[in-house]
């Protein structure tokens, strides 16, 4: 393929190659020559390549080769001499003329067309003197062309329109002649060319939109007739956008007599005559309205549908902003009129079709703020629609009743979707009192139409989801009117719907309700249960409601069901018969109403039973199911007899009921039925009803019935017991009998397996596939007798006229052979099929089977066997190129890529043929076979990860390999299909992946920026999933090639970007301004599809990770517009601010939203998304250039090198931060609050160079309590107050103020927290979950304890440096952000609330240790709860107390540490209950009353048991913070001498504690945990040494010792005659010291050293970190000989002995001093007390007896 990249064609080259061959060789010389004619001079060669090409063109070229060659052809006219173009369009002519019908001609005529089209896009004017001649041959060549030619026709004369412009107005009415006869073309890829060509025609033919608009709408209503979805799309667009044109016009139009402009009742008139009547006549319209029928069919409808999309979008938000009023009105008029309602299908139907309309302009053209008014313009129609509905009740008129319901159908649904849109930014919506918004809507709840009743209340859902704290509100509204108007019917189905859909929002919002709400629920629910029988004209509303709220109250979780169900099982026992004599007795009475309620309420019970398996699964015991199983083999048995007994009369009950039955039993795994008596004859009975539920339909009826094919789709209507299930759009439920057959056939997959032989013969002759197939999902199959009716049926199958069903039985057979797993099974059908194909001539037959031998490769992993493969290839090959029917190529070509996905290696013999084959059908496929394209497309895909990695290599046949892909993917890529070039992006993708230096980014990149805003949702998934893997490697080429681009087209004067419908700006200005990850941003905010977002913050994350430090600026300018791009929220967001506070300090409170860029009201989760981008900046550059954080380095460097630094953005970080915390979303407050905390954070420690002595941040103080202050507002929700009480202790822990008067400000706020916080959990929020008390409660506590031990800290380092300097060298290595602080007047802020803290830190702490607990311990845990937490929330509660306990722990250790363990009367804690059951100490009962000593004891083992317990086995997030809170609350402890005697009395605690210190110094690494174990060893030791001097001393007064000549020896060893390990403190304590002496010194363990003795080694390095290591563990060894006894000295140096090497452990502890001595640094030995120790050592040593002792030293 080298030879063919010349600027001329090789044709020597090309002669020795073969026909196929040349082919590709020649769409490669195409493809270079493409991008070699703009930069290469070619008037030298210009007539030579003209000759070429015209040879190519009268050489029948295929469909791909013939575009190119095209723009090849006017390329080089363009681009060089443009004299002889004349020339070559009458050569084209010529052509077209030509008599010549022969199909070998075709290929040339249609290539000459395609140039014709090239010539005059690209040469315009240049051509207008062949102009007329040349139209004239393609309208005489129209009119007896084939497909193909209509369709190359269509689109050349769409080519030259957009070439000649206003030119080409002489022929305006001809093309629109025989472009309107193409429009309607069976054909439906010429209908779409015609569309196309009819829209460029609109651009000067203003006749098109004014005179002949009727015309042309009618012929566009004709187009839609029959449409596919690429039709729909084009018709479409042309038809919206004339509509657009009349209203608003591009261009003048000159008067004419009659002429006038339309206005938008007119446009939308014409709109509605086609959504009403269709295409229809005006004879055949009136024959089907006399006969009752509806002439206009589902895709005409949804066609206009589009076209209302396109002609909102093409007039623009601004437009639609000012018109919404009369938009809306007239939209409800039309889904309002009787036409479009004349049975429920059409009604659902035209419902969802204008809810379509409302959604895509609304929810796509309007700001927030437009939104609102919006949404303000729909409360009033619903207002004036229910007053409307008043007066016709009042009249008794049934007709308006029925079209008002579709009207406020059409309008809650929406309001509902915006107020989702807006989130907590809807607030002021809801409060406007002039709207009165939630009136309005609850008002709906009352009527008369089930439909509004159900939009109302999914609406009032939406409601809660906006804005949380409305949801208890509401539920308290709806059940207070509930409660009063129980007697009502509507009102009993309304509120009990509104409750349910509330219950059902409860799990899109993590605050929660209330648990007292599930209670009320369940009061309400069996009240009306109790009372339905009572009033025999609202049974049916009640008993619905009733089970109605139970089933929406399963959705609340098992820690909310747990505790009703038993009243639950109740219930459902009360609504079966007990017994079949009962079951009976009940057939032998009642009417048909009676029945009616009886089975609402049994279906209700089954609906229940569902949720609970659904969503409560963990209650699902044993006993449940026993209990439940008798109630359904009841509902079975009634089943069958009502079905007998009454037939048609019940016919909708029994349906649902049935549709109950089996959505349940289709959850219950089949074991439980098992064994049960009680079932086992029930069975049959499901057997025969899910027989006869199958053997109504047909396979189109299923296919139909799930996919909602010709029923118009779903509806809430259909099943109210939807509306609580968990989604973000209203559920769509089929009506009862489409939904009865998807649970017919998932259930009979359930229960295939489980029949007999003789229920089998009975299903022989039905279509049960769909069945089957899902049988073999549940991996089983049951006995052979099974096996072999189901193997008949699938073969039968694969040759049914239905090509679904030929699908389903090639998937089940493949199942199968799966589950049978049997080599010599599937074998034999892959044979069976073999023969099949060799025999077959039908299209059936071979479609069949060939899908067939790809599904067997897709389960089956492949076939192991070469001949088989072989065989399975060569077949599908020959199959594939059947070029007489597209059908058997498209399923031959899908089998194949199953093929090669699932052959592995055994493929690659295959590889090369496989690959000719794929390049030659794409070469040769007309573009109009889009099936086969994209099943060839599918094949390229699966052959280049076959390929893989090999790839990259440079051999010929590789090179030859990798070009032939290429080529294929330009092939696909030229395809004007759009699935087709998702599939060529994906296989660039692919070979991206495998062998990114081959694939040209210069040319890839613009075709997907170009492709970024399609129309189609698949393409721009392939686009975006392909930029996020290029940008992880390619980042910065990717954003030069995307502007390039841009650059190129602004010379250039084009514009190929495809606007879609809803974009608000141009995708070529974004990219322009702002950068590839601009118009990224831009996609974001209109995209929707969730996995689509994803892939588009996944694209952005990687290309900031890649290039955010080398353009800081441009990335933070980015952020920042995308955070301000709300202008019409608010010009300005004030925030109050203190009359103390200076008026400098005034304009940090005015924070413009600017509005600047191309970015324009962007929605609220864009500029959260930007906000969090901005703290991954910010962590990024942490680990870069310390200049970032160095305010003095950054300035030096950036005097000498152009580069930049995050510390010089330190305003604008701070702004962004201060705009996000205190917008009006919640999501952004909360986003801007941990920006805040970053910031805080990563910038304390930065100085300010101007001013020394201060710190950077101390300037934007006045911001900082600003931001921080609405968010302890009274109504701020509960987790935006626990975010920024985090964000208060890091600002006044960070050192960054030093002034308290200025600590004051943030100060207050968290006083006022405080305040709030003592009230308890006896008064509880009335929003939210009582979980969010304790997150609340527990996030002061921690703010709180933060604060005080930085107090605590400071005030010690200025009193006692020297006692703290130790463990503030352990802070420093922590986190040096925290090594300065306020001063010591920072306790003084704490101290006068340290009396309530300490009681409710020690609150918290007990609740912590409780929910800590092992399971087995369950029992022992307060029945009433903690402290700060409730019984019913206490899985919630756990979480929140593993987030915060660590401070709390530290905190009170050091208010034990300051107290001394002395308690004094500090006044009750204003708590409003007992601390805890046990009160620590403080009850004030007498009969409790404790001594100072054993509540001083409890607090001990408090403390000491949480820091045991975790440090035994570290599991949190923090793992390294809390476990320095842990040691370094017991070093605070153990500082005190009554509990480090409680300590030194007990020899087991202390050997537990240093054996889980042991472990924990050998699994963590980090130098500032092990210096704070050592130091805790270190007071250990100290506690055991202050223990044995007081026994010697109380045995030297008790005994007189003094006098007498022997003194008695205490300490370790003196019981046992020596040291136990396990049980000895002395060994542990060794132990703990050796294991740091021996990592820091490893010439102590010749193992390390790597020689016999240990000599001789070099010294060891030791950082400084390392010498205060190995200098605490000598010290602690050197006091341990004062805690043993002889004995136990004797038996410690032989524990020593076994340690270390075979020297004396006197000799050791010398080697160890001199090592450490040789290693540490001059800094570190003059240290005094180290100094005086190791001199003392060395001369006792010197005078020892031992001699190897004193030789050591």
């Amino acid at each position: 393929m080298e030879q063919a990249h010349s600027l001329l064609l090789n044709e020597d080259a090309c002669s020795r190659l073969g026909e196929h061959q040349r082919a590709e060789f020649v769409f490669e010389w195409l493809r270079f020559l493409k991008k070699l004619l703009p930069v290469a001079d070619v008037k030298q060669n210009q007539k030579r390549l003209v000759e070429q090409l015209t040879t190519i063109l009268t050489g029948s070229p295929g469909p791909s080769t013939r575009w190119l060659l095209a723009h090849c052809l006017a390329l080089l006219y363009r681009v060089g001499d443009s004299f002889t173009s004349s020339l070559t369009v009458g050569r084209c002519n010529d052509i077209i003329r030509s008599k010549d019908d022969s199909p070998s001609f075709l290929p040339s005529r249609l290539a000459a067309v395609a140039c014709l089209g090239a010539m005059y896009e690209q040469l315009g004017r240049l051509l207008i003197s062949s102009f007329k001649e040349t139209m004239a041959n393609l309208l005489k060549a129209l009119k007896g062309a084939e497909s193909q030619g209509r369709y190359e026709i269509m689109l050349c004369i769409e080519k030259i329109l957009k070439g000649l412009g206003v030119s080409a107005v002489p022929c305006h009415r001809d093309i629109f002649k025989a472009t309107r006869t193409c429009l309607t073309d069976r054909s439906m890829a010429v209908r779409c060319a015609a569309a196309k060509c009819l829209l460029e025609l609109q651009r000067e033919a203003v006749f098109l939109w004014s005179t002949e608009l009727e015309n042309v709408a009618s012929l566009c209503y004709r187009a839609f007739e029959g449409s596919n979805y690429d039709v729909r799309i084009a018709v479409s667009r042309l038809l919206g956008t004339l509509l657009a044109s009349s209203l608003e016009p591009k261009q003048a139009i000159a008067p004419r007599p009659g002429s006038r402009r339309s206005c938008l009742e007119e446009v939308m008139e014409l709109v509605s005559s086609g959504f009403l009547r269709g295409c229809a006549g005006f004879l055949r319209a009136s024959g089907d309205l006399l006969k009752g029928m509806n002439s206009v069919s589902r895709d005409v409808r949804v066609g206009i549908t589009q076209a209302c999309v396109v002609f909102i979008s093409t007039l623009g938000g601004a437009w639609l902003e000012a018109h919404f009023p009369s938009l809306l009105s007239l939209l409800m008029d039309l889904v309002s009129h009787t036409r479009a309602t004349q049975n429920p299908v059409d009604a659902v139907c035209s419902r969802r079709c204008v809810s379509f309309i409302l959604r895509a302009s609304v929810g796509s053209l309007l700001g927030e703020k437009a939104q609102i008014a919006a949404a303000k313009e729909i409360c009033q129609a619903i207002s004036k629609q229910n007053r409307a509905v008043e007066v016709v009740i009042d009249k008794r008129s049934n007709t308006d009743v029925a079209a008002s319901q579709h009207v406020l159908v059409c309008a809650l649904l929406e309001l509902g979707s915006v107020l989702q849109d807006l989130g907590s930014s809807a607030a002021p919506l809801l409060h406007d009192a002039s709207t009165g918004m939630l009136d309005t809507v609850i008002s709906v709840l009352l009527h008369p139409s089930v439909s509004a009743r159900l939009a109302a209340a999914w609406c009032l859902r939406c409601v809660a989801i906006a804005i949380p704290a409305q949801l208890a509100v509401l539920l308290d509204r709806c059940s207070e009117r509930l409660n009063a108007l129980k007697s009502c019917p509507k009102a009993v189905a309304g509120y009990s719907a509104a409750i349910a859909a509330l219950l059902g929002a409860v799990q899109h919002c993590p605050l929660g309700i209330p648990h007292i709400k599930g209670k009320v629920v369940m009061g309400l629910a069996e009240d009306l249960l109790r009372s339905a029988a009572q009033n025999s004209r609202i049974s049916i509303q009640r008993t619905q409601g009733g089970w109605l709220l139970l089933s929406a109250l399963m959705t609340l979780g098992p820690t909310v069901v747990e505790h009703h169900l038993p009243r639950m099982l109740l219930l459902w026992k009360c609504a079966f018969p007990q017994s079949v004599k009962e079951l009976d007795s009940e057939l032998r009475r009642g009417d048909s109403f009676t029945w009616q309620v009886t089975l609402e309420g049994r279906s209700g019970a089954l609906c229940a039973m569902k949720n609970l398996v659904v969503h409560c699964k963990v209650l699902l015991s044993d006993d449940v199911i026993c209990r439940v199983l008798p109630l359904l083999s009841c509902a079975v048995a009634l089943l069958s007899s009502l079905v007998k007994s009454y037939g048609n009369q019940l016919k909708n009950a029994v349906t649902v009921f049935r549709l109950r039955v089996y959505e349940i039993l289709a959850l219950l795994p089949p074991k439980s039925y098992e064994g049960k008596s009680c079932v086992k004859t029930s069975f049959f009975v499901i057997y025969f009803l899910v027989m006869l539920s199958v053997m109504q339909l047909n396979v189109g009826n299923v296919h139909n019935s799930l996919h909602g094919g010709s029923i118009g789709g779903g509806t809430l209507e259909y099943d109210p017991f939807t509306i609580f299930v968990k989604a973000q759009v209203v559920p769509a439920p089929l009506p009862p009998p489409a939904a009865l057959t998807v649970a017919a056939v998932q259930l009979f997959g359930v229960i295939f397996p489980h029949l007999t032989i003789h229920i089998l013969n009975r299903l022989i002759r039905l279509n049960f596939f769909s069945s089957f197939g899902l049988a073999l999902d549940h991996e089983t199959l049951g006995p052979e007798e099974v096996q072999k009716p189901g193997l008949s049926l699938l073969l039968g199958a694969l040759e049914s006229s239905n090509p679904l069903l030929r699908c389903v039985a090639a998937e089940g057979l493949a199942r199968l052979a799966q589950v049978l797993n049997e080599p010599n099974f599937t074998v034999s059908l892959s044979l069976m099929s073999f023969d099949k194909l060799k025999i077959a001539r039908d299209a059936v037959t071979r479609t069949g089977h060939s899908l067939a031998l790809g599904c067997l490769y897709r389960y089956m992993g492949g076939i192991s066997s070469p001949q088989h493969l072989s065989a399975c290839v060569g077949v599908l090959f020959t199959l594939s190129q059947d070029n007489t029917s597209p059908e058997v190529q498209m399923w031959s070509l899908h089998s194949l890529s199953m093929v090669v996905d699932l052959a592995g290696p055994l493929y690659r013999s295959h590889i090369d043929a496989s690959l000719t084959l794929v390049l030659r059908l794409l070469l040769l496929t007309p573009h109009t076979h889009v099936e086969v394209q994209q099943s060839l497309g599918r094949c390229l895909n699966a052959l280049i990860t076959s390929l893989g990695p090999d790839l990259q290599g440079e051999g010929a046949g590789v090179c030859a390999v990798r070009t032939s892909c290429l080529v294929g993917c330009a092939v696909m890529q030229d395809s004007p299909d759009c699935l087709v070039q998702a599939q060529a992006i994906t296989c660039l993708q692919q070979l991206h992946m495998f062998s990114p230096r081959h694939v040209n980014l210069a040319s890839l990149v613009p075709s997907l920026c170009v492709n970024l805003c399609s129309l189609y949702l698949s393409l721009r998934r392939a686009v975006v999933a392909c930029l996020r893997q290029l940008a992880q490697r390619e980042t910065v080429e990717v954003s030069e090639h995307a502007v390039a681009l841009v650059n190129t087209l602004a010379q250039s004067g084009r514009q190929p970007y495809p606007q879609r419908p809803g974009s608000s700006c141009r995708l070529d200005v974004t990219i322009k301004e702002v950068g590839l990850e601009g118009a990224l941003f831009s996609l974001l905010d209109r995209e929707s599809d969730p996995r689509l977002r994803q892939d588009i913050k996944d694209t952005l994350v990687q290309m900031m990770s890649s290039a955010a430090e080398s353009e800081l600026a441009h990335w933070l300018k980015l952020c920042k517009d995308v955070l301000s791009a709300s202008s019409d929220l608010a010009a300005t967001t004030l925030v109050e601010t203190n009359q103390e506070e200076d008026a400098d300090d005034s304009s940090a409170f005015h924070a413009k939203h600017e509005h600047s860029g191309p970015f324009n009201n962007l929605r609220w989760s864009t500029r959260v998304f930007a906000v969090e981008c901005v703290c991954r900046i910010i962590v990024q550059c942490e680990s870069g250039d310390p200049a970032h954080f160095d305010m003095v380095l950054a300035q030096e460097q950036r005097l000498h090198e152009s580069t930049d630094f995050l510390v010089l953005h330190l305003a604008d970080l701070v702004r962004m931060a201060f705009m996000a915390a205190t917008d009006h979303s919640e999501q952004l407050r909360l986003a801007g609050l941990q920006m805040l905390l970053v910031i805080i954070h990563k910038f304390a420690s930065v100085t300010e160079p101007e001013f020394p002595g201060h710190v950077i941040l101390e300037q934007y103080q006045a911001i900082v309590g600003a931001a921080l202050r609405p968010a302890f507002s009274v109504d701020a929700p509960p987790d935006v107050t626990a975010k920024a009480c985090q964000v208060c202790s890091a600002w006044i822990t960070s050192g960054v103020v030093s002034d308290l008067r200025d600590l004051r400000r943030v100060h207050q706020l968290l006083a006022s927290s405080l305040v709030k916080v003592q009230g308890g959990r006896d008064v509880p929020n009335p929003f939210y979950n009582e979980s969010t008390f304790t997150m609340e409660t527990l996030a002061v506590l921690k703010a709180w304890a933060e604060v005080y031990i930085v107090a605590v800290q400071s005030t010690r380092q200025k009193e006692s440096p020297a006692w703290w300097h130790q463990e503030q060298q352990q802070e420093q290595c922590e986190d040096p952000g925290t090594a300065e602080t306020a001063g010591s007047g920072l306790l003084k802020l704490v101290q006068g609330d340290l009396a309530t803290l300490s009681r409710l830190w020690l609150a918290a702490l007990q609740d912590h240790a409780l929910l800590t607990l092992p399971p087995t311990y369950a029992s022992q845990l307060p029945t009433t709860g903690g402290s700060f937490y409730s019984a019913e929330i206490m899985e919630q509660a756990r979480q929140h107390y593993c987030f915060a306990w660590a401070p709390i722990l530290h905190a009170t250790a050091l208010w034990l540490n300051s107290t001394e363990f002395i308690m004094v009367d500090e006044g009750p804690a204003n708590l409003s209950r007992p601390v805890t059951p046990t009160s620590m100490g403080q009850s004030t009962t007498l009969a409790s009353i404790k001594s100072p000593e054993d509540v001083n004891t409890e607090r001990l083992h408090l403390i000491l048991g949480i820091s045991v317990e975790f440090l035994c086995s570290p599991h949190s997030q923090n793992q390294m913070e809390n476990i320095t809170s842990c040691l370094h609350a017991l070093q605070a402890l153990l500082n005190v001498p009554w509990p480090r005697s409680k300590v030194g009395n007990d020899q087991a605690l202390t050997v537990e504690l240093l054996s889980v210190l042991h472990r924990l110094i050998v699994t963590r690494e980090y130098p500032g945990v092990q210096l704070a174990v050592l130091e805790l060893v270190r007071q250990v030791v100290c506690a055991a040494q202050e223990h044995v001097r007081e026994k010697r001393h109380s045995a030297e007064v008790d005994d007189g010792a003094a006098e007498k000549e022997t003194v008695p020896e205490f300490g370790e060893g003196r019981d046992t005659g020596g040291l136990v390990p396990g049980k000895s403190l002395v060994f542990g304590a060794m132990e703990l010291c050796l294991c740091i002496l021996v990592r820091k010194l490893p010439q102590l363990s010749p193992r390390l050293a790597g020689s016999p003795t240990g000599q001789g080694a070099l010294p060891w390095s030791l950082n400084d970190s390392d010498c205060k290591l190995v200098t605490l563990a000598l010290c602690i060894l050197s006091e341990l000989p004062s805690i043993c006894s002889p004995e136990g000295k004797r038996g410690g140096r032989e524990r020593l002995l076994d340690k270390m090497e075979p020297v004396e452990d006197e000799e050791t502890l010398l080697t160890a001093l001199t090592i450490f001595l040789l290693s540490a640094s001059a800094e570190v030995i003059t240290v005094e007390p180290l100094q005086s120790l190791c001199v003392g050592k060395f001369q006792a040593s010197l005078e020892s007896k031992d001699p190897m002792v004193s030789r050591a030293a």
